[in-house]
C-alpha cells in the first residue's frame, strides 16, 4: 500500500512511502523506479519530507523519524525517538532549520536539525491534544494547523516554535465553529458535540473548558502561539460529526484544503477555507478565522483509509483521488487564482480533468513542484505518473 510520495524540490527524485517498511525512489522524468530502501523502518512509512535537495526525513508506526541523505543511502544519517505511538507527519522551517513531527501519540514534538548527531537531534515536546490525526504549517510558518479525528481544527496563531507550550498555559482567543457568510459576525461559542467518529468512539473537545477559562489575552492585540478552536462547517454534516482525514495548505498561504469524512462514514468531502486575517475588534471577541468557500462530494470508495490531496504549486487546481483515480478540481473552469473568484457563499469545486490508471482505490497524489507531472498511489501498491495536457 502506497501511503504518501513526494518530490525532491529540484525533480530529481521522487521518493514514496510504503506500508511494508519500504521507500520506493523513481525518476518521475522516464518514470523508472531506481532504488528500494527495504528496510527503511520497522514498520509502515507514513510520511517524507525533504530538508533540502539532498536531505529526506521518514517517519513510521514504529514511532520513529530518519534523516537521510540522498548521496549515501546505504545507511541512515540518524533515527530520531521522541514519539510513543505512529508518528504521521513531518514539517520542516527552513528558517530556523527546526523538523516538526507528529503523531497518534498527540504531541507536536520539535526537532533541533542544526545539532543533529549520530544519535540524533535534541528535541522538546511542543504541543499536545488529544486524538490528532494531521499537523501542517502555513508557508510562512506562521501558523500551525492541527486536524483531529473528532472534527476539530486547531490553529496556533503568531507561532513560536521556539516556545515551549505546557497544558494549558497558551492563551485561547478563539473557540466556535467555522461560519457561512451569512452569520460570519455571529459570537456564540461552539459546545463540544457527541461525535462518534469512526477514527474512535469517545470523542470530546481537545481542548478543556477548564483550560479555556484559564486562557488570557493581551490587551491590544495576540499573543504568541495563541490558540484557536474550530469545528469547520462541512456540507451535509450541520448535525453530525466528521473526522479530518487530510490537511494541506494553499502554498501561497491563503487557504486550508480538508478531506473530511461523515461520522458514519457514508460521505466524503473536500473543502477549502479561506483565512480570514486580521484581528478581532476586541481582544476577547471570538472570530472565525476560516470561511468555507468551496467544496465538492466525493466518490467515497475505499470506506476506511486516508486519502491525501494536494494543491498544485500555483495554487491554482486540487488533485484528489477519486475512486481508482483522481481528479483535478479549480475554483472555477478556468483555473483562476483563489483570490480572483471567492463567492459570497461557499460554491462548488469545478472538475478539470479525470486521471483513471489503477486497478485499486487511489490513496495519496502529488504535484511536481517543477514540472507539469503529477504522482499517485493506491492501495496494492502500484505508482501512476501523468503529464496531463490541457
Amino acid at each position: 500500500m502506497i501511503s504518501r510520495g513526494t518530490f525532491q524540490p529540484l525533480q530529481s527524485v521522487l521518493t514514496v512511502a510504503c506500508e511494508q517498511t519500504e521507500v520506493l525512489l523513481f525518476d518521475p522524468i522516464s518514470s523508472k523506479h531506481i532504488k528500494t530502501l527495504s528496510e527503511a523502518h520497522e514498520d509502515c512509512v507514513n510520511n517524507i519530507r525533504f530538508l533540502d535537495n539532498r536531505l529526506f526525513a521518514t517517519c513510521s508506526d514504529d514511532t520513529t523519524i530518519a534523516l537521510w541523505d540522498l548521496r549515501k543511502l546505504n545507511t541512515k544519517v540518524c533515527t530520531l525517538h521522541g514519539h510513543t505511538s505512529w508518528v504521521k507527519n513531518i514539517e520542516y522551517d527552513t528558517n530556523t532549520r527546526l523538523l516538526v513531527t507528529s503523531g497518534f501519540d498527540g504531541n507536536v514534538i520539535i526537532w533541533d536539525t542544526n545539532r543533529c548527531t549520530e544519535d540524533g537531534c535534541p528535541h522538546k515536546k511542543f504541543f499536545h491534544t488529544r486524538f490528532l490525526m494531521r499537523m501542517r504549517l502555513t508557508p510562512d510558518c506562521s501558523k500551525m494547523l492541527i486536524s483531529t479525528s473528532s472534527g476539530y481544527l486547531l490553529i496556533l496563531h503568531d507561532l513560536d516554535l521556539n516556545k515551549t507550550l505546557e497544558v494549558g498555559s497558551y492563551p485561547i482567543l478563539r473557540a466556535r465553529r467555522t461560519a457561512s457568510s451569512s452569520d460570519i459576525t455571529s459570537s456564540s461559542l461552539s459546545s463540544p458535540r457527541a461525535v462518534g467518529s469512526p477514527c474512535h468512539q469517545n470523542d470530546s473537545s481537545p481542548v478543556s473548558e477548564k483550560q479555556m477559562s484559564r486562557s488570557s489575552q493581551r490587551e491590544g492585540g495576540s499573543p504568541r502561539n495563541s490558540l484557536e478552536v474550530l469545528t469547520p462547517e462541512v456540507p451535509g454534516e450541520r448535525d453530525r460529526g466528521n473526522c479530518i482525514t487530510s490537511l494541506q495548505l494553499h502554498p501561497k498561504g491563503w487557504a486550508t484544503l480538508l478531506r473530511c469524512s461523515s461520522n458514519t462514514d457514508d460521505q466524503e468531502w473536500t473543502c477549502v477555507y479561506e483565512f480570514q486575517e486580521g484581528a478581532p475588534v476586541r481582544p476577547v471577541s471570538p472570530r472565525c478565522s476560516l470561511r468555507l468557500t468551496h467544496c465538492i462530494e466525493e466518490a467515497n470508495v475505499g470506506r476506511g483509509y486516508i486519502k491525501e490531496l494536494c494543491f498544485s504549486p500555483d495554487g491554482r487546481m486540487i488533485s484528489s483521488p477519486h475512486g481508482f483515480g483522481i481528479r483535478l478540481l479549480g475554483f472555477d473552469a478556468h483555473c483562476s487564482e483563489l483570490v480572483d473568484c471567492l463567492p459570497k457563499e461557499a460554491g462548488p469545486l469545478k472538475e478539470i480533468r479525470s486521471l483513471y490508471s489503477h486497478n485499486d482505490v487511489v490513496l495519496t497524489t502529488k504535484f511536481s513542484p517543477t514540472h507539469c507531472q503529477i504522482a499517485s498511489g493506491c492501495l496494492s501498491g502500484r505508482v501512476s505518473l501523468y503529464q496531463p495536457k490541457f
